[in-house]
């Protein structure tokens, strides 16, 4: 109940009596009477005044908005609200989805990828074969088509694959080796490729050197007793038509390009397990190609452990020796192996990989001990014989010489320095990316421990020496900088493109005119410069200006190392997919124990 008026009065204010009706009583009937009553009372002065001062005030005006009743004031300062909620919020976020949006442009790629994208160039104009349309080199076409007809397993001959360096032979050891190199550092830094749109274009390159090897033996079978080693190619001395004596463009070789095979040669097949094997990897998104690869690598594995076929694949072969005079096998036993064990997980290949014989007749280590866990202390050994690597390459150690101009001389200062220079630095990088990834900070050169950045220092500083930090200001790569080797070694270069077909001894006058070469072969790393830092831009002389297959892989695996495009890093999971744990599993606790 509501209590009385303590006023006298009622809640409404009344001029005067009013008698209450019937109805109205019966309608109230709940309330206080006594509160509903009007009652006559005589008002002292303040009370008089509120009531005058409350009769006083102005009446608040209403608006009716159907369902709500508000004043005006609340109406206008509603209407404020609204107007400032469109102008202040509204508006702006219409006008930024309306507008066309400028994004931050994105940072210039660095110097690594842009040499990068010029160094896979390479591959393109060292193609054989019937070449795709969009290869991308405007003065290369389709040759060598009838490479290695009659071969006897092979529908297509030998059709395809790469020539190796300036001239027209395919050799077969080193293009392996740089489809190797090409499969590693997509599988180490495939976000790299990825970053800078170049991941399709690598996989094409390694497929079209695969898809070659493949033809080079009975991939079909498990078993094989040869293996083609090369097409083309030439002996020192004899003057008649072949690969070196003639210059012409690969599109006119109108001489005999003999096919030659070899029944024995481990370190040819190790070197082919590995490329295969390599790229299985890089192909595992394609199930049958990745199984087609696997089969190949673990064909001609089975070739180079054949106890009857284990000698140098170059012995006593006047066409291979003067060129690739492979010293052992012993080491592709090893380097096939252990591509094939992260292919496969295939525990026999862990056990040849760290096979301690193959080890001590690789020279790959010093010391051979007791072995007191299988392949521990023998991956032990080799880790630490990688640190020691690494020592060697800091010039604090003095283990190699250096130009005067900081270029590390790996190879006693023979010629065509620089394939050995950027295959170096990409292993240096590439170990520094994988202690990073261990948060392994540094590593013992004697009692001197050193820190990941004075190794990655070397790597930066023969990559930059290569392109263009060196005392003749010149980069060595074809294309990157404003000044690079204009009269490279390389007949398809040299040669003009004006639909005129020169023959065998026609095309020497290109070989031997002074002008620059009227094709660029972009992406080409020549040869490089002598122990003194000198460079002399001479066709002739392809000590200095001829590039090579296997030194291009190691410098795009260099570049794809040391470019920040893509982050900083190496993919830590493609490498190892499919490699068991090396340790029995922990078994689980036993069950609880129960009275």
């Amino acid at each position: 109940m509501h209590s009385a008026n303590h006023w006298g009065g009622s809640f409404e204010i009344y001029n005067g009596a009013e008698s209450i009706t019937d109805d109205e009583k019966s309608r109230n009937m709940e309330w206080d009477k006594a509160a509903l009553q009007p009652q006559r009372h005589h008002l002292d002065e303040t009370q008089q005044s509120w009531l005058l001062y409350r009769q006083e005030k102005k009446k608040k005006k209403f608006v009716d908005l159907g369902c709500v009743a508000c004043s005006h004031r609340a109406l206008k300062w509603t209407l404020y609200a609204s107007v400032f909620v469109v102008l202040v919020i509204a508006l702006p976020t219409v006008l930024a989805r309306a507008l066309p949006r400028h994004e931050p442009r994105p940072s210039p790629p660095d110097n690594y990828t842009l040499a990068l994208h010029k160094a896979l160039l390479f591959f393109n104009a060292q193609k054989s074969g019937k070449l795709p349309k969009n290869n991308g080199i405007p003065w290369r076409g389709d040759s060598g088509l009838q490479d290695g007809n009659g071969t006897d397993f092979s529908k297509s001959g030998l059709a395809g694959g790469y020539y190796d360096a300036g001239d027209n032979t395919k050799f077969h050891f080193p293009m392996a080796f740089a489809m190797t190199m090409l499969s590693w550092s997509v599988i180490e830094y495939s976000q790299k490729y990825e970053a800078i749109g170049e991941y399709k274009h690598t996989r094409d390159l390694i497929k079209w050197g695969t898809d070659y090897l493949l033809l080079t033996f009975n991939s079909s079978a498990s078993k094989i007793d040869k293996i083609y080693c090369q097409v083309g190619g030439s002996q020192n001395g004899p003057r008649q038509p072949d690969d070196h004596y003639c210059w012409q463009k690969p599109e006119d070789m109108d001489y005999p390009r003999p096919s030659r095979a070899v029944n024995a040669g481990s370190d040819l097949a190790g070197e082919m397990a590995a490329a295969l094997a390599a790229a299985s990897i890089v192909f595992r998104d394609n199930e049958v190609y990745s199984r087609k690869l696997v089969r190949g690598a673990e064909t001609v594995y089975a070739f180079a452990r054949d106890l009857g076929k284990r000698k140098p694949y170059s012995r006593g072969k006047p066409f291979v020796e003067p060129f690739y005079n492979s010293t052992g096998y012993y080491d592709e036993y090893i380097w096939g192996a252990t591509w094939l064990y992260y292919a496969t997980g295939n525990i026999n290949y862990m056990r040849w990989a760290t096979e301690p014989g193959f080890s001590k007749h690789s020279k790959a280590l010093y010391r051979i001990s007791d072995l007191r866990y299988p392949y521990e202390e023998m991956l032990h050994m080799y880790h630490n014989k990688t640190e020691l690597n690494m020592c060697s390459y800091l010039r604090q150690f003095n283990v190699f010489n250096w130009t005067k101009g900081g270029l590390i001389r790996l190879n006693s200062g023979r010629p065509q320095p620089l394939q050995y220079v950027a295959n170096t630095a990409f292993l240096a990088s590439l170990f520094v990316d994988y202690l990073n990834a261990t948060r392994v900070p540094g590593f013992q050169c004697g009692s001197k421990f050193i820190s990941l950045d004075v190794l990655r220092s070397f790597a930066i500083s023969q990559i930059n020496y290569i392109l263009g930090d060196n005392p003749m200001k010149m980069s060595y790569v074809v294309g990157y900088g404003s000044k690079f080797p204009r009269h490279v070694h390389h007949r398809g270069a040299s040669i003009p493109s004006d639909k005129r077909r020169y023959s065998c001894t026609g095309g020497w006058k290109w070989r031997d005119s002074p002008r620059p070469n009227p094709n660029n072969i972009t992406g080409a790393m020549v040869g490089g410069p002598d122990r003194f830092d000198r460079f002399r831009d001479v066709r002739t002389n392809g000590n200095f200006t001829e590039p090579t297959l296997a030194g291009n892989a190691g410098l795009v695996a260099a570049l794809s190392s040391l470019t920040s495009s893509g982050g900083i890093g190496i993919d830590k999971n493609t490498m190892f997919s499919a490699v068991p744990p090396l340790y029995p599993p922990t078994p689980p606790p036993p069950p609880a124990w129960k009275p």
